[in-house]
C-alpha cells in the first residue's frame, strides 16, 4: 500500500495461521525378491493382498523376502518396496531373444530393438510371463469365427471402424481387440486351485493407427492403451498378419488397414525369475532409498545376511547413517539362529554384532529369527525378525507416538510367530542386551514380544533408545518442513518471534502428548548476530529433554512389626 500524507486507515494482513504440519513416521521401506513386479523401481503397497496382487504370490525361492514384507504389513499399512532381480532374469517374449526390462524406463530406453520378440513382452521379468497368452482379434473376422472364439463372452461386440475415421469420413476398419489370459493357471485363481484359461485384461475397440483418437482426444491407437494400462504385457512390435498397423488414419494404401479372419494367437515363452539374488543386488535396491528428498521412508529393513557376510547389514547402516531420518532395522543370518542351540544361536548374534562393528542410533538390531506359517505354501518357515520390529514401530505410531516405546506387553506383541527360533534365558538376554541386541522372548501367559528397545549406539547417551531417536525424527522432521516458510524473508525481530511463535505451540503439544519432559527455543539476536544476517542464514537453538522409557523396576516389600507406624519406616 502506498504511503499516506493525509489522515486515513491503513489495512495490513499478517497471516499467524501457519502450523507445524503432521509428518509420516510409519512408512516402512524394502528390498528383496519376488516373483512378478517391475524391478529396481520403488513401488507402494498398503496391504499384503496388494503385495501379492503387485508381486505375486510367493514359491520357495521368493516366500522368505515375501513374508519379511509381510509382517510388516500386519501393523502398518505403508510399505515402499523394491523388487530385485539377478542379471540372469528375462521378461517373456514372443519369439525372438528374450532380454531382461526391469522397469518401464528400460522400455522407454529402446533396449528391444536389439533382437525381435514378436508382438508381445512381459511387462515384469520372471517365469511367471510363461503364462501369458494374448489374442489380437481384428476387424475382419468372420461372425462364426468371433461367436466361436472362446472369449467372446468377455467382449461386447466385433471390433470395426473407430468414431475417429468415421469423422475423417473414412472406412478403414481400423479396429482390434486384445484378450490377455492364463494359459496355465499360474496367475489366477487361488494358490491352491489355479484356474486355467482366465481372463487377466481386455482393451476393447482399439485402433491400428498412431494417430487415432477417442471422442474425448485420448490415444486409441492400441500400443498406447497397452502400454498405459496393462499390468502384464508391453508391446513388443507390430503383428506381420498386421502390416498397415501404427500408419495414420489417412496413411494407409486404399484408406483400409489389413484385417484377419480369425483370432491372432500369442504366447509368451523365455521368461526367467534368474537365481537368487545376493548381497549385491540387494544393496542396489537399498540405493533407491538413499536419498530422503525423493523418497519418503522412516523404517528401513532388508533380507538377513547369508553365510559369513555382513553386507547387507553395512549396507542398512550406510543408508541411515546417509538420510538421518529414518531407523534401519537389521536381523542376524537365519542360519545363525534357527535350527541350533539357544547357546549357539547367541554366541552366533553376538558374533555377527561383533563382525558389523556399527555403532548407530539410527540402527535397531534384534535376536533372530521367527517360525511363521507360509500359507502359500502350507509350510512353517524361519524368516527375519527385522520386518516386524519396524512393524512395532509402525504399530506404535498408530495407538501411541512415534516417541513411544514399541516393546513389552503393551505394544510389543509380535504378530503371527508361531514360535522363536530359540527363547532366551535371563543371562542370555542380559548378554545380548549389554551388546546393543533387543531379545525376543516369549512369556507363559503373556505371550511373544520384543523385550528391548535399544538402539545400536554403543555409547551412553539418550539415543541409544529407540524411543528418545524416533522422537528427535519426527520433531526434527515437522520442524525443519514448518521452517522452509522463513526461507527469503528478512532475519529480523518480527521473523524470528514469528518462528518461536511456531515451534512452541507444537513443542508444547509433543509435552503434552509425553514425548518431552521441557524444552526451550531461541531465537533472537543472541544466535542471530550481524555476522549470521549478512550471511544470509537464519539460526534457532531448539532445547529439548526427551522423555526416558522404563527399563529397569525396582520394587522392595517390606515387613514390620505390628506396632510399627509407617510413617516411622517409609522413606
Amino acid at each position: 500500500m502506498a504511503f499516506q500524507v493525509s489522515p486515513g486507515v491503513q489495512v495490513k494482513e499478517i497471516d499467524n495461521t501457519n502450523v507445524v504440519p503432521a509428518v509420516s513416521t510409519s512408512i516402512g521401506g524394502f528390498t528383496g525378491q519376488f516373483k512378478w513386479g517391475s524391478a529396481d523401481e520403488v513401488v507402494q503397497v498398503g496391504s499384503e493382498n496388494e503385495l501379492v496382487e503387485v508381486f505375486g504370490a510367493p514359491d520357495s525361492n521368493t516366500a522368505e523376502h515375501f513374508l519379511q514384507a509381510a509382517s510388516f504389513l500386519k501393523y502398518g499399512n505403508a510399505l515402499k518396496v523394491v523388487r530385485v532381480v539377478n542379471a540372469d532374469a528375462r521378461n517373456a517374449t514372443v519369439g525372438g531373444t528374450a532380454v531382461l526390462q526391469k522397469n518401464e524406463a528400460a522400455y522407454e530406453a529402446g533396449s528391444l530393438n536389439v533382437s525381435d520378440h514378436g508382438e508381445w513382452i512381459a511387462k515384469c521379468p520372471g517365469a511367471l510371463g510363461n503364462a501369458l497368452g494374448v489374442d489380437i482379434i481384428s476387424a475382419g473376422i468372420t461372425d462364426s469365427n468371433f461367436n466361436n472364439y472362446e472369449f467372446s463372452s468377455e467382449l461386447e461386440a466385433k471390433p470395426g471402424t473407430s468414431q475417429n475415421a468415421l469423422d475423417l469420413g473414412l472406412s478403414s476398419v481400423d479396429e482390434i481387440h486384445v484378450v490377455v489370459y492364463d494359459r496355465t493357471g499360474a496367475i489366477a485363481g487361488s494358490i491352491d486351485t489355479p484356474t486355467k484359461g482366465t481372463v487377466l485384461e481386455v482393451f476393447q475397440f482399439m485402433s491400428q493407427a498412431s494417430d487415432a483418437k477417442s471422442p474425448e482426444g485420448s490415444s486409441i491407437f492400441y500400443k498406447d492403451v497397452i502400454n498405459a494400462q496393462s499390468k502384464y504385457i508391453r508391446w513388443a512390435a507390430h503383428s506381420a498378419s498386421l502390416p498397415e498397423a501404427g500408419n495414420t488414419l489417412a496413411g494407409v494404401p486404399g484408406g483400409t488397414f489389413t484385417t484377419v479372419n480369425s483370432v491372432i494367437v500369442d504366447s509368451l515363452n523365455g521368461g526367467l525369475d534368474g537365481t537368487n539374488v545376493a548381497h549385491g543386488e540387494v544393496s542396489g535396491g537399498l540405493d533407491l532409498l538413499k536419498d530422503a528428498s525423493t523418497v519418503d521412508v522412516n523404517l528401513l529393513f532388508a533380507p538377513a545376511d547369508v553365510g559369513a557376510g555382513v553386507q547387507i547389514g553395512t549396507k542398512l547402516h550406510e543408508v541411515a547413517e546417509h538420510r538421518k531420518d529414518l531407523v534401519a532395522f537389521v536381523s542376524p543370518p537365519v542360519a545363525d539362529t534357527a535350527n541350533v542351540a539357544a547357546a549357539t544361536a547367541v554366541t552366533n548374534v553376538l558374533g555377527y554384532h561383533t563382525d558389523l562393528n556399527k555403532s548407530s542410533s539410527y540402527m535397531v538390531m534384534d535376536s533372530g529369527s521367527v517360525y511363521v506359517y507360509d500359507k502359500y505354501n502350507d509350510v512353517f518357515r524361519f524368516i527375519p525378525a527385522n520386518g516386524l520390529m519396524a512393524g512395532l514401530c509402525a504399530n506404535t505410531d498408530q495407538v501411541a507416538d512415534a516417541w513411544f516405546s514399541p516393546a513389552g506387553v503393551n505394544r510389543g506383541q509380535l504378530r503371527g510367530v508361531t514360535k522363536l527360533a530359540y527363547n532366551p534365558t535371563k543371562a542370555q538376554r542380559d548378554s545380548l542386551y549389554k551388546s546393543q541386541i533387543n531379545p525376543l522372548v516369549s512369556f507363559p501367559g503373556q505371550g511373544t514380544m520384543l523385550f528391548g528397545d535399544k538402539t545400536m549406539l554403543s555409547r551412553a547417551s539418550a539415543f541409544d533408545r529407540i524411543n528418545v531417536r524416533r522422537l528427535f525424527i519426527a520433531i526434527e522432521k515437522a520442524i525443519s518442513t514448518a521452517a522452509e516458510a522463513q526461507l527469503f524473508e528478512f532475519n529480523d525481530e518480527f521473523t524470528r518471534a514469528q518462528f518461536r511463535n511456531l515451534m512452541e505451540p507444537f513443542l508444547r503439544d509433543v509435552k503434552g502428548r509425553r514425548g518431552i519432559t521441557d524444552f526451550l527455543v531461541v531465537c533472537d539476536e543472541s544466535n542471530n548476530t550481524s555476522a549470521v544476517v549478512d550471511g544470509n542464514k537464519f539460526v534457532a537453538d531448539i532445547f529439548i529433554k526427551p522423555a526416558r522409557s522404563i527399563n529397569f523396576i525396582t520394587l522392595n516389600f517390606i515387613a514390620t512389626r505390628s506396632g510399627v507406624s509407617f510413617n516411622e519406616v517409609a522413606r
